[in-house]
């Protein structure tokens, strides 16, 4: 199985969407938390909260695509493409503590609910969503080929329902005057943030943590590796990620008995082979002979 084709936007055409994005924010962010003080409505300071967590998390994603831009050097010698997850790691967890700490304050408004203007709140939050709609139509193409810019994106689509949230939390209040919907949107928001933080922080961690890529069966790269030509034997496998659509491999290959004369036509076949196969294109293989191969290797990873 290999890697899908990744249909990459202008670099500087990003940047500008971006900045556009930040600015947009952080005063819809201002607009939110002074109509939320009005108003009395903990869901609209809320998704004030959320809005402006949108805004950070697109500053950490600009700096992050800036740095992993940069070259390979002496220092950090596979490059600084990381960058961008770490950024995302970064804002995954931000929005964990967002969505925490909007829990535990809507839980303290369902024990003692507080008087909420519904008319307000529905006014500012469906500003509030058309500028989440907006924000989140600019970064969705970014967000197809970068795992740092889809954690952006989601900020601002659950930041969009958030405000559908507060503007049916509103509207009851406007005709009803249940003022515990207030805290209940604002729980929902909350679980909403956190189920999709937790849904997507797991492959961001699994990048980090050198995992083998889920598009990949490690089995059937060993199994094409074991069976090609001159190959007696393989072991001391590493399959990991470097960058969120960067995978390497790096492997001891046991050239079979009486062909070492034909070594590198095998090292170079097999590179070939899982670069077509599977994608992958960093690859580094050590060689041995079978009489002097090492003993009681294990087959994936250093014993």
């Amino acid at each position: 199985m290999g890697h899908g084709h990744h249909h990459h936007v202008d670099a500087s055409a990003g940047d500008r969407r971006l900045a556009f994005t930040v600015a947009v924010n952080l005063g819809l962010t201002v607009a939110q938390v002074v109509g939320g003080l009005l108003a009395g409505s903990l869901a609209l300071i809320a998704d004030a909260l959320h809005n402006f967590s949108d805004a950070i998390s697109l500053i950490i994603a600009m700096v992050a695509r800036r740095i992993a831009r940069r070259p390979a050097d002496a220092s950090m010698t596979f490059g600084y493409g990381r960058a961008e997850v770490v950024a995302a790691l970064v804002n995954y967890t931000t929005l964990i503590v967002i969505a925490l700490t909007l829990a535990v304050e809507g839980i303290g408004r369902i024990v003692e609910p507080r008087p909420v203007d519904g008319w307000l709140v529905v006014a500012v939050a469906g500003i509030a969503l058309v500028v989440d709609l907006v924000t989140a139509a600019l970064t969705y193409a970014l967000g197809k080929s970068s795992v740092n810019i889809r954690a952006a994106f989601l900020h601002n689509v659950a930041d969009a329902l958030g405000s559908v949230a507060v503007i049916v939390a509103g509207t009851l209040i406007i005709l009803y005057d249940w003022r515990l919907v207030d805290p209940i949107a604002t729980l929902l928001i909350a679980g909403f943030v956190l189920w999709h933080a937790l849904r997507e922080v797991g492959g961001v961690v699994r990048i980090l943590m050198l995992a083998s890529p889920p598009e990949l069966d490690t089995g059937t790269v060993l199994s094409a590796l074991r069976g090609a030509d001159g190959v007696a034997d393989v072991h001391h496998v590493h399959l990991w990620q470097m960058q969120e659509h960067d995978a390497a491999l790096d492997a001891h290959v046991v050239v079979d008995p009486g062909r070492w004369d034909e070594a590198d036509a095998i090292k170079a076949g097999l590179k070939a082979m899982v670069a077509a196969r599977f994608g992958i294109t960093h690859t580094t293989l050590e060689l041995e002979c079978a009489r002097h191969s090492c003993e009681a290797a294990p087959l994936v990873g250093h014993g």
